[in-house]
């Protein structure tokens, strides 16, 4: 082989070695940048609910380990539905995240005819945030102060009784939904754009019940402006702990559990998502992120994508029946 052939041979090998660094370089640059801008938390209900306070405290954290803010975006309507569309929709980049509910990610798709979403196929699971009780609470002016109470008064005024939601599917409206089932109760379901809204009716005594998420329902029990009858879980709350459960109050077998977890667009790198799990759950094992959960009344998960996405597929199933026997529906 010549000289001119040889150096020509080395020319090739050298060009095609850069180009191939060249084409590697943005894979590694972007997973070692990563996150270089704001992250957006698309939260599907009103601010102050308890889906907006859990990832305000979430937010708050990561954008200390991550070392980039992380705002939030209240997108309220269809009972999660519109902000879960929205962020389903986002580029898969790993900027957009979803505080996903148990309604949004298991009870929608059993309720609404039509879904602008697929909750396991649009999203990747990052980790569930916590589990939460509801806590069934009435205006003072009330004439019942426990759950045979209610339901006597119930029984005597069909109809009467009005219970609020922060809309129609979500896990506060089906709990009242199945206390309507196993009680044999007649009450009226008034859904609003999340639970702040309705909650503040509710402390207007315009509305009579909830079974409001703990978290923004506790701080009106604690200031006396509401009055704690029953707790949904199997287990009464360390925070209420003289609250009964509905189950030993007079509904026996009765429970219901919220939960709220963090998701990205499907198709999101999967370094990125592992590098979101393991800050997601970094942050939620810190003494300070337990205590702000826990003083809500809620128990912080901490868990694999794997592991949140198999207790998705149980709820959805466990959720779909109780959508069925209770007979809700939304067009």
């Amino acid at each position: 082989m010549t000289q001119g052939h040889t150096s020509t041979r080395r020319l090739v090998i050298a060009s095609m070695a850069t180009a191939a660094a060249a084409a590697l370089l943005p894979l590694g640059a972007a997973a070692q940048a990563y996150p270089n801008k704001p992250i957006t938390m698309v939260v599907p209900f009103s601010a102050g609910g308890t889906t907006d306070i859990l990832a305000r405290i979430v937010g708050q954290a990561l954008t200390a380990e991550l070392g980039q803010s992380v705002v939030i975006d209240n997108r309220a309507g269809a009972g999660g539905n519109i902000g879960g569309q929205l962020a389903a929709r986002a580029p898969a980049d790993g900027y957009t995240l979803f505080m996903g509910t148990v309604g949004t990610h298991a009870i929608n798709e059993s309720l609404y005819k039509k879904m602008p979403f697929d909750p396991i196929k649009d999203f990747a699971p990052l980790s569930r945030v916590a589990n939460v009780p509801n806590l069934l609470v009435a205006h003072p002016a009330q004439p019942f102060k426990t759950v045979p109470e209610l339901i006597a008064y119930a029984k005597a005024n069909p109809g009467k009784i009005n219970f609020g939601s922060s809309g129609s599917g979500s896990s506060i409206h089906l709990s009242g939904e199945l206390f309507k089932s196993m009680a044999k109760v007649d009450m009226v379901h008034i859904p609003y754009k999340g639970s702040a809204p309705a909650v503040n009716d509710l402390l207007g005594n315009q509305i009579a019940i909830m079974f409001d998420n703990m978290p923004s329902a506790i701080q009106h029990v604690r200031a006396g402006k509401l009055r704690a009858i029953a707790v949904t879980t199997a287990k009464r709350s360390p925070e209420l702990p003289n609250v009964p459960t509905i189950a030993e109050a007079g509904v026996p077998g009765y429970e219901a559990t919220s939960w709220f977890g963090l998701f990205a667009p499907a198709g999101t790198p999967a370094p990125i998502v592992a590098q979101l799990n393991k800050a997601i759950v970094k942050v939620l094992n810190t003494p300070d992120v337990k205590q702000k959960i826990a003083a809500q009344g809620g128990d912080v998960v901490a868990e694999t994508p794997e592991q949140f996405a198999a207790f998705i597929k149980a709820e959805t199933a466990k959720w779909g029946k109780v959508v069925q026997e209770s007979g809700a529906s939304v067009d």
